[in-house]
This record gives structure tokens, sequence and C-alpha cells, in this order.
């Protein structure tokens, strides 16, 4: 964070008087990383009250202290007294914003959303120094953190948008002030809160709530909610696609190989360019295109923007190819959802193997469509020629029942990570292929060690 008056990061809080002006260093929300003349702002946590730090903030000289109630040991010339802590966090955000004038692309959907910031990262950087979200951190701590590290020397910012119930991406977009949007896709993600997929739809929509009249609205054309919607007059929509002869950006001849996906982008507005993408699976190939789709909307070289996509890192253990001891492993433990699990088994069925295997753990937050869904996951694997499918945790014993009625060869059902350890580890062979995805609750990815370990410890190729 660069410094800043005080009176600007904290208008619409707290009114100043011009000897109290001092310049800010930093915004903090961890008492571990309270620095002098920070802001520390306090939340009510599941564990910890941030409101139990406060005096200790002002001992360690911080210029203000948010709070949503009075604090002892807390002087009123240093309390910034607001309702919602959170809503604090976006309005500081606002005002930071307006300090600077970077290029700002708003992604979200259900579906996609850091991948797409990963491939939009990795083209907008091609083009100038680029920010982006870190992690996950799209909600209303995380993104205001984000518009934080905004400098002077910032071209690009890649800003992710998260949201659990209507009004937050609104509220976060109106804030980042984005000059590009991106819907990745209306999915059953957060149902369980919103109900619905129409109410997915209408919270997903309130991107363009921050966006400038004529502002590029990037949206995936083979998306039927997308498609169908009826989208703000103010915005330019830009529609990607594999299959709608009516996008403006399409892809074909879409081929794998060496773990790459391959394939043309046919721009109506721009001819025809090869392209390559360091992963598989055509849901990536989506958000390759929402990303070339957002820069060329700009005004930025398409030959530039499509070379750069190559330059796509994955991120924590988001389909992530890993060759082990003989047996490729796609990591995808990252989050799950119906639609995200079908892309997933879909990318499966594009690499060879001798035999495919599975691993799925639950999709949590599906509300009232969880059973069917887990139900449909057994259905996907049965398509993509899984011949062995341990599934692992309370609702994935939807999954194994039905996987049994389908034939599935083997199929395991347990709420024993070391079970499921030990059966990886006795069970896998040279040219398998393996998947394994849940949602991020499950933490797959501690079976996955475990597996990892012991046969690597055993110091041999498994045959």
């Amino acid at each position: 964070m660069q410094k800043i008056s005080a009176r600007k990061l904290l208008a619409g809080l707290k009114e100043l008087p011009e000897e109290q002006d001092v310049q800010i260093t930093t915004v903090v929300t961890d008492s571990r990383r309270i620095l002098p003349q920070c802001v520390f702002v306090c939340f009510v946590g599941n564990r910890v009250d941030g409101h139990n730090f406060a005096k200790e903030a002002v001992e360690r000289d911080a210029a203000f202290v948010v709070a949503e109630r009075p604090v002892e040991g807390v002087p009123q010339e240093k309390l910034v007294l607001v309702s919602s802590s959170l809503q604090a966090m976006v309005t500081m955000a606002a005002n930071y914003r307006r300090c600077f004038s970077p290029v700002v692309v708003g992604v979200t959907g259900s579906v996609g959303k850091t991948t797409t910031k990963e491939f939009c990262y990795a083209v907008f950087s091609a083009f100038g120094e680029t920010l982006k979200t870190e992690g996950n951190q799209n909600n209303e701590i995380g993104m205001p953190n984000t518009i934080f590290r905004l400098s002077d020397n910032t071209a690009y910012a890649v800003v992710e948008m998260g949201m659990s119930n209507l009004g937050e991406i609104s509220r976060l977009s109106k804030a980042a002030k984005p000059s590009v949007g991106i819907i990745t896709c209306i999915g059953v993600s957060h149902l369980e809160s919103l109900g619905s997929r129409e109410n997915i739809l209408k919270a997903k929509l309130e991107l363009c709530d921050g966006l400038e009249q004529g502002a590029p609205l990037v949206l995936n054309g083979d998306d039927e909610y997308l498609w169908n919607a009826e989208l703000p007059s103010h915005v330019r929509p830009v529609w990607v696609s594999i299959d709608n002869p009516q996008a403006t950006i399409r892809a074909e001849n879409i081929r794998v190989k060496h773990g790459k996906t391959i394939f043309t982008i046919v721009d109506k507005n721009h001819g025809m360019v090869e392209t390559a993408i360091p992963t598989i699976g055509n849901h990536n190939v989506y958000n390759a295109l929402l990303a070339y789709g957002a820069a060329v909307s700009l005004g930025l070289s398409p030959a530039r923007a499509a070379a750069a996509l190559e330059r796509y890192q994955t991120t924590g253990m988001r389909q992530r190819l890993v060759e082990h001891q003989g047996v490729t492993v796609i990591e995808d433990c990252y989050n799950a959802s119906p639609d995200s699990m079908k892309a997933a088994f879909a990318a499966m069925q594009q690499l060879p193997a001798n035999r495919r295997c599975a691993l799925v753990g639950d999709m949590l937050e599906l509300g009232s469509v969880s059973q069917q869904a887990h139900k449909e996951t057994a259905e996907l694997a049965k398509q993509a020629g899984v011949e062995m499918l341990l599934c692992y945790g309370p609702q994935s014993q939807e999954t194994a029942t039905h996987a049994k009625e389908l034939g599935i060869p083997q199929v395991v059902w347990s709420q024993d990570k070391k079970e499921m350890a030990n059966i990886l580890i006795d069970q896998m062979k040279k040219g398998d292929l393996l998947l394994v995805k849940a949602s991020r609750g499950m933490q797959l990815e501690d079976i996955l060690k475990e597996y990892y370990e012991a046969t690597q410890q055993k110091g041999v190729e498994i045959d």
C-alpha cells in the first residue's frame, strides 16, 4: 500500500480535523500485522474477536481502529465506529482505488474464477505491470486487500470477486471500478444460500454495477443462462464460445498433446490465431478465451494476447498434472461443484491411460440438489471409463451406491482417509491415471500426501 491521507482513506466513515490527517501506511485485519500508522479493522470471527486486540493496536501506534462497538482503551479520536466492518473495508478500498488509474479486470462466475484470473494475469502481464488477487481472496475482506496493493506502477489489476449472497458483488464492483468485466458461467455453487440459478445469475450480473457506460463484459456464449440473460444496456457484451457460431470469439481445432491444449482462436474482429495453453480440458479453453476476450476488447494486440496464454500457471491444487512413480495424477482438490466435476472427468478422458481411477469427495453447499449431484458423479465416472472409484465423505456414499448400480468394476466408500490412502498405495500401478477431486473442505490432499510419501519411501517403480 502506498501512503495515503487518513482523510481520503476514511472518507464516509469518520470526519477528521486537519490535525488528525496523518499518512496511513497500511490497513490490517490481523493483529500480528499491526504497524505504526496503520488502520486496524476489527472483525468478529468464529474463534477470535478482533475487538479484543484494539487496545493493543493503539499501544503499537496504529493510527486508527475501525470497530463495530466502542472499546475500552481506544481513545475517541482514534476510534472509527461503524455498523459493519465489512462495509468499512469496501468503503476504504473504494477511496484508495480513486487515487490510481490502472486498467482493472473484474472476474466473477460460479466456476473457473480463479483459473480465469490466472489466465488474465498471464495475458495482461505481457503488456505491463500487473497486479492480481492472491489465492481466493475475493470476498469483502480479500478484494479490498487486493485493491490496497495498487501503486503508481500498476498498469493492470486482475480482481476476482466472489459472493455468498445477493448484493455482495455489487458492492465489490462499485469499489473496484472495473474497466472490463468477465463472467465465467452460471452454475449451482451457492445454490444453498441463493435458492435458484436465476438468483445466482442475478448475483453475478451485479458485476455490471461497477462498469462504466460502454465497458466490455466478456461472457461465456455456451452458457444458456448467460446467453439468454437480459444484460444491462450500459455494457458492451463480448461473447466467447466453443460451440456457439454467433459468438465473437471461438475456439476451433482443439487437441491435446503432451499435456498441453492447442487450439485456434477465431476472432470475428481480428482474424485467426493459433495458441496453446499448458493445461487440459475444454473448460480451460473457455477460461483462456475469456482472458483473451478481455484483452482484445480493450484494444490490446490479439497476437500478443494469444501468445501470452501459454504463460498461464496453475495455482494450488487446481487440475495440476503430477507424474508420480509412473502414475499420472490430476490434482484437482481445491474445490468442486457439479459443473467442475463434469469438466474434470471430461479432461480426464483426454489423457492416455492403462487404467482410469478416481478419488472423489463431497461437493459442499449444494442444498437440495446435493443428492442428485453426487449421484451424477457416478455417471460421469462411468462415462469416463473409470475402473476404480474411491468415494470419501458422507455425501459421497450416494456416489458409491450409484456407481455399483452402474457396474463400475471397483467401488469403495469410506470416511477414513487412512483407508483411502492405503488403497492407493496398494493398488495404483504404472500407467494408471488418477483424478482426485472434492470440495476444499474435504482436504483430499491429506490422502494424496500419504500416498505420495509411502510410495516414494518404497523407492520402487509401481508396476
